[in-house]
């Protein structure tokens, strides 16, 4: 497997741009296209590309790395390009696995093509399980999708969008997945993203109006409910593991940020703030809470990549590093702002920004309260009653 030098997939110059525009995109609301300009052209969009296909043939863990690095230039980029980079580790991690139906999905990304989710719907807590999109079958195996999905990252400048709705016709209803392409039509972004943070990814509502899907773009019909399909297998488990990587990388930036504000202070009798046992104490803490959310993180997408049998205990490793690592960014970023002192409580400060944009992630699947289920289940079963 491909070992990350994130150095070379994301030149310190590069970032240092990148770094420089999330003020403006954060403050005005608007997309990062300087920054998708800049990537696209360095080959971020191929980094999980075979080589063959004039990809930098990274692994899940090789691509981990590299969004860390990235999230700490710009954490709203990193959170919505890396929507694509979880359609392109699926698509590995199935391969991997013996199957070829996401091949579509490498061929878009060795294009350059933008990748896309519209999974999400308001008041679907089953996620990838359920959906209240209508999949109407067309007779030729192809499907029109119409329905309402929310948090779709990257809407003003997707090429390619992920859509699955749930087909009715027939004895049993079924979970249809396939892709739109921006040409398609019948696709309507509302302008409705104005949050605390995150702001720079767009992720607009967006209405499926009966938008037609050939046969040849879907990719995947299952049965509603749990499942460990290989399609639900790749999306969930990049998905997790990306968007934790995105946290870890907010919280090292915390840190670094702090160690500078800190190096520059004394007290009034002359003595570095950097010497108070109160600080340093408040420092281990931080550095020990992101070694061990970013060893987990890195350890677990290995295993994908090493296509290891975890079996039944995936889905609570998943979701219970995905939650720690949220709950930990947003532990080490708030010591970070107590560490700094007033200073960090300025609204133009990377600091304030960082702490808005590490609250997206508790409503990213899977949330806290949903992974503890999860967890639990696994030791005790489920609940019967």
């Amino acid at each position: 497997m491909t070992k990350a030098n994130p150095a070379r997939c994301l030149p310190d110059d590069l970032l240092e741009r990148i770094a420089a525009r999330a003020p403006a995109y954060d403050a005005d609301n608007v997309f990062c296209a300087e920054d998708l300009d800049e990537l696209r052209a360095a080959g971020y969009l191929r980094l999980g590309v075979p080589s063959e296909q004039g990809g930098a043939d990274l692994g899940l863990a090789a691509t981990s790395a590299v969004q860390r690095r990235l999230a700490q230039a710009a954490p709203a980029t990193a959170l919505g390009l890396g929507m694509h980079q979880v359609w392109v580790q699926a698509a590995r991690a199935v391969a991997a696995r013996g199957e070829s139906f996401l091949q579509a999905v490498t061929d878009h990304a060795s294009a350059d093509h933008l990748l896309a989710f519209g999974v999400s719907e308001p008041g679907n807590d089953a996620v990838l399980f359920d959906s209240s999109t209508t999949a109407e079958p067309d007779g030729d195996g192809g499907y029109r999708f119409t329905g309402t999905k929310v948090f779709t990252s990257l809407a003003p400048a997707w090429d390619v969008l992920s859509v699955f709705g749930k087909d009715e016709s027939g004895p049993e209803p079924r979970l249809v997945h396939g892709f739109v392409l921006r040409s398609d039509g019948d696709v309507e972004h509302l302008d409705d993203w104005d949050t605390l943070g995150m702001r720079a990814t767009q992720s607009r509502t967006t209405r499926l109006l009966g938008v037609h899907v050939p046969a040849d773009r879907i990719v995947r019909s299952l049965p509603v409910g749990p499942n460990q399909d290989p399609l639900v297998f790749g999306v969930f488990a990049a998905f997790e593991l990306l968007i934790a990587s995105v946290y870890v990388g907010i919280a090292e930036r915390a840190v670094s940020l702090a160690v500078a504000a800190v190096g520059g202070r004394t007290a009034l009798d002359g003595t570095p703030r950097s010497q108070d046992p109160d600080v340093r104490r408040a420092f281990a803490d931080m550095r020990g809470a992101v070694d061990a959310v970013e060893l987990q993180v890195s350890s677990l997408a290995r295993s994908v990549d090493d296509v290891d049998d975890l079996g039944a205990r995936w889905f609570p490793l998943l979701v219970g590093t995905k939650a720690r690592a949220v709950d930990a960014a947003q532990h080490v970023v708030d010591e970070a702002m107590r560490v700094v002192g007033g200073g960090a409580y300025r609204a133009t400060g990377e600091l304030a920004r960082l702490a808005r944009d590490v609250r997206a992630g508790q409503y990213h699947p899977s949330s806290r309260d949903s992974a503890a289920r999860t967890i639990a289940a696994s030791v005790l079963g489920p609940i019967t009653r």
